[in-house]
């Protein structure tokens, strides 16, 4: 076999800062699904159709306990209430660790 016929990586174009950067922006676009939850509770499902209008369902959480924020169903941090021009909003309080985030998924 001749050294001619081993294939010889070709030189890029771009610095592996910039190859990085390109990556990241090939998923900066992509959605994802954000859920606040104030909290949550199981009932049977006689209970469930018996609900009606004016039916108050109680939570597991305590009024003042911090909201959960979850991305794509993974929780990242906690908050609490507040009103953005006449519409709820999330003020962030804790960010959940990465290494927490990494355990929680196993």
């Amino acid at each position: 076999m001749s050294q001619d016929a081993i294939e010889q990586p070709k030189p890029s174009n771009t610095l592996p800062q910039e190859a990085d950067s390109e990556k990241m922006d090939l998923i900066l676009d992509i959605p994802v699904s954000v859920t606040v939850e104030i909290g949550r509770t199981k009932m049977t499902i006689r209970n469930l159709l018996q609900l009606n209008q004016g039916g108050i369902v109680a939570l597991d959480c305590l009024a003042g306990d911090p909201l959960d924020v979850l991305v794509n169903g993974t929780l990242v941090a906690h908050g609490e209430v507040v009103v953005v021009n006449d519409k709820f909003g999330v003020r962030l309080t804790d960010i959940v660790s990465k290494a927490e985030r990494i355990k929680r998924l196993r």
